[in-house]
């Protein structure tokens, strides 16, 4: 990859806005092969500090980078703006069209936060859907930026359980919400459906009388989302579940029918990944289907009703840590239907 680069000490939106003009123009001109990215913007708001390692992991979000990226780092004290803009190109021969990617990272203070949109929306590229993701808080910036997003990215296993689902609760009523918190119940959610997909098996959707999710103790948003997906999508009726004295949540559940009684446990699990370590759901005597993080993927395990065992690894089946945001950007061009119902039972759940 090759780069252009442009900077200034003590600028003005309108400058930013000319400067990544001038730099596209004068690419173009000299290689017509290449062409600006037009897909996508995503502004990124971060502790000054912290500007190194959101950068890194922004770089890692492979072939679902944002055509514009503006990162604003938020540096206590400072009155000017200073920015960086680089546009990034592929020129290698051949006869296709290349895209040009654009980052521009500006360094604001905190007294420009509640104005934040009018430092911003000059350097949007036109006419494109715009993502907000602000890891590090900074509500008052994200409420002034909420008329210009479309989609704002959160986390809801960065803050306590309740405050997180609550946030997310009250921010998809003015925007779409694409949750980390939720992407790393992808794989969980595709292989559980996926087990109960065969018309024999279906039916044991209705039977079902257990359901434990084991969680690292910081992705209790995870579990619960992953909890309130089954309860939406299988119509049952939900009460708060309770502490267990530092072992988890539980409670009970009631299906369509009125029986079975369902048995719902969210159980902390220490491990060093973030989100799910396993999901266990029974039904009838005896009959169960276990999912576990292993390496690799899933290990899967089922025990039937006359007490056979069989056990297979469920190859690639999690993207990882790493792969969460990139997801998180390309969800940002989706819409997905069932997270709405999910986080609604999930805060019921949790309420």
């Amino acid at each position: 990859m090759s780069e252009d680069v442009w900077a200034a000490r003590d600028t003005t939106p309108d400058e930013i806005d000319a400067a990544l003009r001038e730099l596209l123009r004068k690419r173009h001109a000299a290689n017509r092969a290449l062409a600006p990215a037009r897909v996508l913007n995503l502004v990124v708001l971060v502790d000054r500090k912290s500007k190194g390692e959101i950068a890194s992991r922004l770089e890692r979000v492979g072939r679902y980078h944002a055509s514009r990226t503006i990162l604003c780092a938020v540096e206590e004290g400072r009155e000017t703006l200073d920015a960086v803009a680089t546009i990034s190109y592929d020129e290698s021969p051949g006869g296709e069209i290349h895209p040009m990617h654009e980052t521009v990272e500006i360094d604001i203070g905190t007294e420009q936060l509640s104005r934040l949109d009018t430092i911003v929306d000059p350097v949007l590229g036109a006419e494109l859907p715009t993502v907000l993701w602000s890891p590090h808080g900074y509500d008052e910036a994200v409420e002034a930026l909420l008329w210009r997003i479309d989609v704002i990215l959160v986390d809801s296993d960065d803050e306590q359980l309740t405050a997180g689902l609550e946030r997310a609760t009250r921010l998809l009523r003015s925007v779409y919400v694409v949750d980390l918190a939720w992407l790393r119940t992808t794989p969980w959610r595709e292989r559980l459906a996926a087990s109960f997909d065969p018309p024999w098996r279906a039916t044991a959707l209705e039977r079902l009388d257990e359901v434990c999710v084991r969680h690292r103790p910081s992705s209790g948003a995870s579990a619960a989302l992953l909890t309130g997906w089954l309860a939406s999508r299988l119509d049952w009726t939900i009460e708060p579940l309770q502490s267990r004295n530092g072992a988890g949540r539980g409670g009970t559940a009631r299906a369509r029918s009125g029986e079975p009684s369902i048995e719902l446990m969210l159980a902390p699990f220490e491990q060093d990944a973030p989100g799910l370590a396993g999901v266990t759901v029974g039904w009838e005597p005896g009959c169960s289907l276990s999912l576990d993080r292993a390496p690799g993927g899933l290990l899967a395990r089922e025990r039937s009703v006359d007490g056979d065992d069989r056990s297979w690894r469920v190859l690639g089946a999690s993207r990882g840590e790493g792969g969460i945001l990139g997801e998180g950007v390309r969800q940002a061009l989706l819409r997905d239907p069932t997270y709405g119902p999910a986080l609604e039972a999930a805060r019921r759940l949790c309420g």
